[in-house]
């Protein structure tokens, strides 16, 4: 349609019109009302015919609102593009035995303690140890002056020896008839008399030198030298640190198989350090107050430096289970409430599965079910992926978590 761009202009009375309009309507054959009217007439066809051509020319527009919608995902034909693979590793399940543990901390102590006391009255001599020392069994520890028992037990065998020569006499007279059997028994007891006193008189001698009772560990010295002490003074603690014990209080209803001589794996929480110990007693009752069996186990080996006080992290197994699927532990995740595993399928794609887990260990978990024995489990870069996705198996785990978190996080986009 052709265009008067001439008529919009605005006609001013008295002036001379020009162009198409002025050869058609003549102004002084008509009014400024016919020309003005004509005017407005042509605006109107010109402004139709814009719309009209911006229509058509707005394909343009059209071209590039469809070209941004195919970027937004969608080509020629309405398709997604091909989703780039996301590389996985990939283990498979294996029929296994898995267990289930009950789980407790408890306190390490020494099979054998006990507080060394003095059993004789007097000043300390001498040290014959110090906290820290190994000693045996009747090694001296400590020496209390021993003067006055000396004297007492010289006093005793004096005594003791004179009424051992007034019964040789008494026996003598009695075996010829010439004393009463009455006086010979009392010459015989009062000999006895002296000779538990010169034993009394002895022993208490002997308590000056103070001695270990068992072999063991001295762990703590309470006295010095030259310190004045008396009976029932506490001089040492000593413990004996071969074997050590752990005792745990297992719930009446964990305890199911619990036996002794049963192997128990500890944790120790100091350094991490693994041991090995077993059940050596399992208290006949139930603790009626907390519904729990006292279980008491020994630790025969251990490393140089365990010491009783130590806490460790005590794994006991209360049911095995054989015969039973299980994949690696990392491979299961939480995904809104369940447990989800992803199986690798013809090396192409990932299936989404949802699992019943059973027992787990530090390693494995049981399937219940939801997962066959033989299928490949997704166990590096499950995380990444969503049911259906495209997916590389990498021999290597250290190749998938090598990939970029980038790169990763591109091909998720991708695949939204």
């Amino acid at each position: 349609m052709r265009r008067y761009p001439e008529s919009r202009r605005i006609i001013q009375p008295g002036s001379v019109v020009r162009g198409p309009i002025a050869a058609r309507f003549p102004v002084s054959h008509c009014g400024w009302s016919v020309v003005l009217a004509l005017a407005a007439l042509l605006l109107i066809v010109a402004t139709g015919c814009s719309k009209n051509d911006g229509n058509g020319g707005g394909s343009g527009t059209n071209a590039a609102h469809a070209a941004q919608k195919g970027s937004n995902g969608h080509g020629k034909n309405g398709r997604k593009p091909s989703q780039p693979p996301i590389p996985i590793a990939v283990e498979t399940a294996r029929t296994g035995t898995i267990a289930s543990y009950y789980s407790a901390t408890a306190t390490l102590e020494a099979e054998k303690q006990a507080r060394i006391l003095a059993r004789a009255n007097g000043v300390i001599q001498s040290l014959q140890c110090e906290e820290g020392d190994f000693v045996r069994e009747g090694q001296a520890l400590l020496k209390i002056e021993d003067e006055t028992y000396e004297l007492l037990l010289a006093q005793a065998e004096a005594n003791r020896q004179k009424f051992q020569d007034q019964f040789n006499r008494m026996k003598g007279l009695s075996d010829q008839q010439l004393v009463s059997m009455q006086e010979f028994e009392r010459v015989r007891n009062d000999l006895r008399a002296a000779e538990a006193a010169e034993e009394i008189a002895r022993l208490n001698l002997s308590y000056t030198t103070v001695r270990a009772p068992f072999t063991g560990r001295i762990t703590s010295r309470m006295v010095n030298i030259g310190q004045n002490v008396n009976q029932a003074t506490e001089l040492f603690l000593i413990a004996d640190f071969n074997p050590l014990l752990a005792v745990v209080h297992v719930p009446s209803k964990e305890f199911k198989l619990l036996k002794q001589d049963q192997a128990v794996n500890l944790t120790l929480d100091s350094n991490e350090t693994r041991l090995s110990g077993r059940i050596k007693l399992v208290s006949p009752v139930i603790d009626p107050t907390s519904g729990t069996i006292k279980v008491t186990i020994e630790i025969s080996e251990y490393p140089e430096g365990t010491r009783p006080g130590d806490f460790a992290e005590v794994s006991i197994v209360t049911e095995r289970r054989y015969d039973r699927t299980l994949v690696p532990k990392i491979s299961v995740f939480a995904d809104r409430g369940d447990q989800i595993i992803y199986v690798a399928v013809v090396d192409s794609t990932a299936e989404r599965r949802v699992v019943e887990v059973g027992f787990q260990d530090d390693e494995s978990a049981e399937i219940v079910s939801g997962v066959e024995n033989g299928e490949r489990i997704v166990v590096k870069g499950q995380r990444s992926l969503k049911h259906g996705s495209p997916i590389k198996i990498i021999g290597d785990q250290q190749e998938v978590e090598a990939v970029p978190t980038s790169a990763v996080a591109e091909t998720t986009r991708a695949g939204s």
